[in-house]
């Protein structure tokens, strides 16, 4: 058996090192509005702090996984940790559609119940807080390449906007008395980060599950390799992901009855095809000489499936 390296990360360190800043800053927030909000009896603020406390998890869980992913592979993890990324950001969006969920239940009780704040001081915590979470999101929009980052880039800008509601809301409040303001805002925030997370969940549980990468044509990728000079057809054929950045692929391809010297060629004419068109560099392709039945999911020769004294041979090739 031999085991290929997980590939590096692009930007690892840079990566590390931009959730390392966050992690601190979104910890210090949490403090200084935690603090605030029991000095100044804030329902709001101590919500802001839960919240951002929620956001620090998240990053944390973020920087786990980006540590795990760039750990090799081995004989007991043959692809690495390359799901790590795709499992935290899974967590992540989860977690911001139970926070939305719970936003909406309490701006609904809100608005039948108001509750009387100190606006003044909701707005200057709340200024600190749009400028953390604003220059924290973009430092990680620059390192979003892969699911795990966007989902914690999408946990950092949804706060920011949160954040960025509380003054809003607080403007209004301060020079109109109506209370109402800040759960209606908190309601249109609410959505928008549940639309939000709700495609980062399906994309994820995609990858997980193994299904065909959202992009790809399992139809077009068949007829593509089927176009090889050589190729008679393509038939077991699967297409999965690795992680949010990597595809694999696994088929089974009927060629003439020719030495493998020959059949090297092929090969090589496929991987270029499947690498330049679909962007999948990892492949298992087995090459058969006689056509195929399938049956309960395993490929079977049709000959075999006739009687057993048929010989079915099979060159297998990997790249």
């Amino acid at each position: 058996m031999h085991v290929h390296a997980a590939p590096a990360t692009p930007g690892a360190g840079r990566t590390k090192s931009v959730l390392r800043f966050s992690l601190v800053a979104t910890l210090a927030y949490v403090v200084v509005t935690f603090v605030a909000g029991l000095r100044a009896h804030s329902l709001a603020l101590l919500s802001e702090a839960g919240h951002n406390a929620s956001d620090f998890l998240a990053l944390l869980l973020s920087f786990a996984a980006v540590y795990f992913q760039t750990r090799p592979a081995s004989h007991s993890k043959t692809f690495g940790y390359q799901r790590a990324g795709v499992l935290a950001a899974f967590i992540n969006a989860a977690s911001l559609i139970v926070i939305s969920i719970w936003i909406g239940f309490e701006a609904v009780h809100r608005l039948s119940a108001p509750v009387a704040v100190q606006p003044r001081l909701m707005m200057i915590v709340a200024a600190a807080g749009v400028i953390m979470n604003g220059v924290i999101a973009a430092l990680l929009w620059g390192v979003a390449r892969d699911v795990n980052m966007r989902s914690a880039f999408l946990h950092m800008a949804g706060d920011t906007l949160s954040t960025a509601a509380v003054i809003a809301g607080g403007a209004g409040i301060l020079y109109t008395g109506r209370n109402w303001i800040d759960p209606v805002l908190s309601l249109l925030i609410a959505a928008l980060i549940l639309w939000s997370s709700v495609g980062i969940v399906r994309e994820t549980l995609n990858i997980l599950l193994e299904g065909t990468p959202r992009d790809c044509s399992v139809p077009e990728i068949r007829a593509g390799m089927a176009a090889v000079e050589g190729v008679i057809n393509v038939h077991d054929l699967h297409v999965w992901s690795l992680g949010s950045q990597s595809r694999a692929l696994a088929c089974h391809v009927c060629i003439p009855d020719i030495p493998p010297s020959e059949s090297a060629c092929i090969l090589e004419k496929l991987n270029h095809v499947l690498k330049e068109h679909f962007q999948i560099a990892h492949t298992t392709i087995q090459f058969e000489h006689i056509g195929c039945g399938e049956l309960e999911g395993c490929v079977v020769p049709i000959e075999e499936m006739a009687g057993p004294a048929s010989e079915h041979a099979h060159h297998g090739h990997s790249h």
